[in-house]
Protein backbone atom coordinates (compact mmCIF):
# COMPACT_ATOMS: atom_id res chain seq x y z
CA UNK A 1 0.00 0.00 0.00
CA UNK A 2 1.41 3.37 -1.01
CA UNK A 3 1.81 5.94 1.72
CA UNK A 4 2.04 9.68 1.20
CA UNK A 5 2.94 12.39 3.67
CA UNK A 6 1.31 15.76 3.13
CA UNK A 7 2.81 18.67 5.01
CA UNK A 8 0.34 21.47 5.65
CA UNK A 9 2.19 24.52 6.88
CA UNK A 10 -0.83 26.35 8.22
CA UNK A 11 -1.63 27.69 11.64
CA UNK A 12 -4.65 25.70 12.89
CA UNK A 13 -5.92 28.89 14.53
CA UNK A 14 -5.43 30.98 11.37
CA UNK A 15 -9.14 31.32 10.59
CA UNK A 16 -9.91 32.34 14.18
CA UNK A 17 -7.12 34.91 14.09
CA UNK A 18 -8.46 36.34 10.85
CA UNK A 19 -11.97 36.63 12.31
CA UNK A 20 -10.53 38.25 15.45
CA UNK A 21 -8.70 40.83 13.33
CA UNK A 22 -11.97 41.76 11.62
CA UNK A 23 -13.75 42.14 14.97
CA UNK A 24 -10.87 44.17 16.41
CA UNK A 25 -11.04 46.57 13.47
CA UNK A 26 -14.84 46.85 13.64
CA UNK A 27 -14.86 47.75 17.32
CA UNK A 28 -11.80 49.98 17.05
CA UNK A 29 -13.38 52.04 14.28
CA UNK A 30 -16.32 52.93 16.47
CA UNK A 31 -14.12 53.89 19.41
CA UNK A 32 -14.29 50.81 21.62
CA UNK A 33 -11.07 49.58 23.21
CA UNK A 34 -11.31 45.84 23.91
CA UNK A 35 -9.34 44.61 26.92
CA UNK A 36 -8.80 40.90 27.54
CA UNK A 37 -8.25 40.35 31.28
CA UNK A 38 -6.45 37.11 32.15
CA UNK A 39 -5.22 35.54 35.36
CA UNK A 40 -5.30 32.43 37.49
CA UNK A 41 -8.50 31.89 39.52
CA UNK A 42 -8.97 34.33 42.38
CA UNK A 43 -6.42 36.94 41.29
CA UNK A 44 -9.00 39.73 41.54
CA UNK A 45 -10.29 40.39 38.03
CA UNK A 46 -13.88 41.04 39.11
CA UNK A 47 -12.85 43.22 42.04
CA UNK A 48 -10.63 45.27 39.73
CA UNK A 49 -13.52 45.68 37.29
CA UNK A 50 -15.81 46.86 40.09
CA UNK A 51 -13.25 49.50 41.09
CA UNK A 52 -12.74 50.49 37.45
CA UNK A 53 -16.48 50.91 36.89
CA UNK A 54 -16.79 53.14 39.96
CA UNK A 55 -13.84 55.26 38.84
CA UNK A 56 -15.22 55.76 35.32
CA UNK A 57 -18.84 56.29 36.40
CA UNK A 58 -20.27 59.38 34.68
CA UNK A 59 -17.09 59.92 32.65
CA UNK A 60 -16.46 56.84 30.52
CA UNK A 61 -18.75 54.06 29.33
CA UNK A 62 -17.84 50.40 29.68
CA UNK A 63 -19.34 46.94 29.40
CA UNK A 64 -18.10 43.55 30.56
CA UNK A 65 -18.28 40.02 29.19
CA UNK A 66 -17.66 37.59 32.06
CA UNK A 67 -16.25 34.17 31.28
CA UNK A 68 -16.63 31.25 33.68
CA UNK A 69 -16.95 27.49 33.54
CA UNK A 70 -20.17 27.63 35.56
CA UNK A 71 -22.39 30.12 37.48
CA UNK A 72 -22.98 33.81 36.87
CA UNK A 73 -21.76 35.00 40.28
CA UNK A 74 -19.21 37.47 38.92
CA UNK A 75 -21.72 38.86 36.44
CA UNK A 76 -24.18 39.41 39.31
CA UNK A 77 -21.54 41.42 41.18
CA UNK A 78 -20.91 43.67 38.18
CA UNK A 79 -24.50 44.07 36.98
CA UNK A 80 -25.37 46.97 39.33
CA UNK A 81 -22.43 48.94 37.93
CA UNK A 82 -22.17 48.25 34.18
CA UNK A 83 -23.84 46.36 31.34
CA UNK A 84 -22.68 42.77 31.63
CA UNK A 85 -23.22 39.44 29.89
CA UNK A 86 -22.28 36.01 31.19
CA UNK A 87 -20.22 33.68 28.99
CA UNK A 88 -20.49 30.16 30.40
CA UNK A 89 -18.11 27.68 28.79
CA UNK A 90 -19.56 24.56 30.41
CA UNK A 91 -16.14 23.19 31.19
CA UNK A 92 -13.86 24.70 28.54
CA UNK A 93 -10.77 26.30 30.05
CA UNK A 94 -10.80 29.44 27.89
CA UNK A 95 -13.01 31.74 25.85
CA UNK A 96 -13.13 31.74 22.07
CA UNK A 97 -14.25 34.46 19.68
CA UNK A 98 -17.67 32.99 18.70
CA UNK A 99 -18.74 32.96 22.36
CA UNK A 100 -17.51 36.54 22.77
CA UNK A 101 -19.52 37.57 19.72
CA UNK A 102 -22.64 35.94 21.15
CA UNK A 103 -22.07 37.85 24.36
CA UNK A 104 -21.82 41.11 22.45
CA UNK A 105 -25.08 40.32 20.70
CA UNK A 106 -26.73 39.60 24.05
CA UNK A 107 -25.65 43.06 25.21
CA UNK A 108 -27.13 44.63 22.08
CA UNK A 109 -23.66 45.23 20.57
CA UNK A 110 -23.21 48.38 22.69
CA UNK A 111 -21.08 51.34 21.63
CA UNK A 112 -18.88 51.93 24.69
CA UNK A 113 -15.43 53.33 25.38
CA UNK A 114 -14.16 50.14 27.00
CA UNK A 115 -15.21 46.53 26.53
CA UNK A 116 -13.64 44.21 29.09
CA UNK A 117 -13.50 40.48 28.53
CA UNK A 118 -13.00 38.76 31.87
CA UNK A 119 -11.49 35.50 30.71
CA UNK A 120 -11.69 32.14 32.45
CA UNK A 121 -9.24 31.86 35.35
CA UNK A 122 -6.32 30.03 33.75
CA UNK A 123 -2.72 30.96 32.95
CA UNK A 124 -2.32 28.41 30.14
CA UNK A 125 -5.07 27.94 27.53
CA UNK A 126 -6.33 31.56 27.14
CA UNK A 127 -2.87 32.71 26.04
CA UNK A 128 -3.35 30.99 22.67
CA UNK A 129 -6.69 32.53 21.70
CA UNK A 130 -7.20 35.94 20.11
CA UNK A 131 -10.59 37.36 21.10
CA UNK A 132 -10.34 40.49 19.00
CA UNK A 133 -8.81 42.49 21.84
CA UNK A 134 -6.66 45.58 21.42
CA UNK A 135 -5.01 45.13 24.80
CA UNK A 136 -4.15 41.98 26.74
CA UNK A 137 -3.64 42.40 30.49
CA UNK A 138 -2.52 39.65 32.86
CA UNK A 139 -3.20 39.93 36.59
CA UNK A 140 -1.06 38.32 39.27
CA UNK A 141 -1.96 38.54 42.94
CA UNK A 142 0.45 38.72 45.84
CA UNK A 143 -1.16 35.58 47.28
CA UNK A 144 -0.19 33.27 44.41
CA UNK A 145 3.59 33.64 44.47
CA UNK A 146 6.08 35.67 42.45
CA UNK A 147 7.27 32.79 40.26
CA UNK A 148 4.36 32.74 37.82
CA UNK A 149 5.92 34.58 34.82
CA UNK A 150 8.71 32.02 34.57
CA UNK A 151 6.31 29.09 34.99
CA UNK A 152 3.73 30.36 32.49
CA UNK A 153 5.81 32.43 30.05
CA UNK A 154 3.42 32.45 27.08
CA UNK A 155 0.74 34.29 29.05
CA UNK A 156 3.17 37.07 29.92
CA UNK A 157 4.87 37.08 26.51
CA UNK A 158 1.57 37.69 24.73
CA UNK A 159 0.37 40.42 27.13
CA UNK A 160 1.01 44.14 26.97
CA UNK A 161 0.48 44.86 30.66
CA UNK A 162 0.76 43.10 34.02
CA UNK A 163 -1.25 44.22 37.03
CA UNK A 164 -0.08 43.09 40.46
CA UNK A 165 -3.13 42.92 42.73
CA UNK A 166 -3.92 42.61 46.45
CA UNK A 167 -1.07 44.87 47.57
CA UNK A 168 -2.72 45.17 50.99
CA UNK A 169 -1.66 41.57 51.68
CA UNK A 170 1.99 42.14 50.76
CA UNK A 171 3.20 42.35 54.39
CA UNK A 172 1.69 38.93 55.11
CA UNK A 173 2.88 36.82 52.16
CA UNK A 174 6.28 35.80 50.71
CA UNK A 175 5.92 37.84 47.53
CA UNK A 176 8.43 40.25 45.98
CA UNK A 177 7.17 42.91 43.58
CA UNK A 178 10.74 43.39 42.33
CA UNK A 179 11.22 39.67 41.69
CA UNK A 180 7.99 39.18 39.75
CA UNK A 181 8.63 42.35 37.74
CA UNK A 182 12.17 41.31 36.80
CA UNK A 183 10.95 37.83 35.87
CA UNK A 184 8.14 39.21 33.70
CA UNK A 185 10.34 41.77 31.96
CA UNK A 186 12.85 39.09 31.02
CA UNK A 187 10.04 37.40 29.11
CA UNK A 188 8.36 40.55 27.75
CA UNK A 189 10.67 43.61 27.98
CA UNK A 190 7.93 46.02 26.85
CA UNK A 191 5.42 44.88 29.46
CA UNK A 192 3.77 47.72 31.37
CA UNK A 193 3.73 46.91 35.08
CA UNK A 194 1.06 48.35 37.39
CA UNK A 195 0.19 47.65 41.03
CA UNK A 196 -3.02 48.19 42.95
CA UNK A 197 -5.34 47.21 45.74
CA UNK A 198 -8.88 47.39 44.41
CA UNK A 199 -10.43 47.11 47.88
CA UNK A 200 -8.93 50.34 49.24
CA UNK A 201 -8.58 52.04 45.85
CA UNK A 202 -4.82 52.45 45.83
CA UNK A 203 -3.44 52.35 42.30
CA UNK A 204 -6.86 52.46 40.64
CA UNK A 205 -6.43 56.01 39.30
CA UNK A 206 -3.12 55.06 37.71
CA UNK A 207 -4.70 51.94 36.19
CA UNK A 208 -7.57 53.96 34.73
CA UNK A 209 -5.16 56.63 33.44
CA UNK A 210 -3.29 53.82 31.68
CA UNK A 211 -6.54 52.63 30.08
CA UNK A 212 -7.31 56.17 28.89
CA UNK A 213 -3.85 56.41 27.30
CA UNK A 214 -4.26 53.03 25.63
CA UNK A 215 -7.66 54.06 24.31
CA UNK A 216 -6.14 57.08 22.64
CA UNK A 217 -3.00 55.39 21.34
CA UNK A 218 -4.30 52.02 20.18
CA UNK A 219 -7.42 53.34 18.48
CA UNK A 220 -5.68 56.22 16.69
CA UNK A 221 -4.89 54.04 13.67
CA UNK A 222 -8.59 53.43 13.05
CA UNK A 223 -9.30 57.14 12.69
CA UNK A 224 -6.49 58.15 10.36
CA UNK A 225 -7.41 59.41 6.88
CA UNK A 226 -7.81 56.48 4.50
CA UNK A 227 -4.84 57.60 2.41
CA UNK A 228 -2.51 57.32 5.41
CA UNK A 229 -3.40 53.74 6.35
Amino acid sequence: MNQRTIIVQRDVLADQKADAAVERKRLGRRGTLVINLLSSPGAGKTTLLEATARHFAGRRSMAVLVGDLETDRDAQRLAPLVPVAQLTTGGACHLELPLVQRGLKALGDPVVDFLFIENVGNLVCPASHDLGEHLRVVLISTTEGDDKPGKYPKMFRTSQAMVITKLDLLPHVPFSVDTVTEDALRIQPELKVLTNCALDGSGISRWCDFLEQQHQQRLAMYHEPAGNR
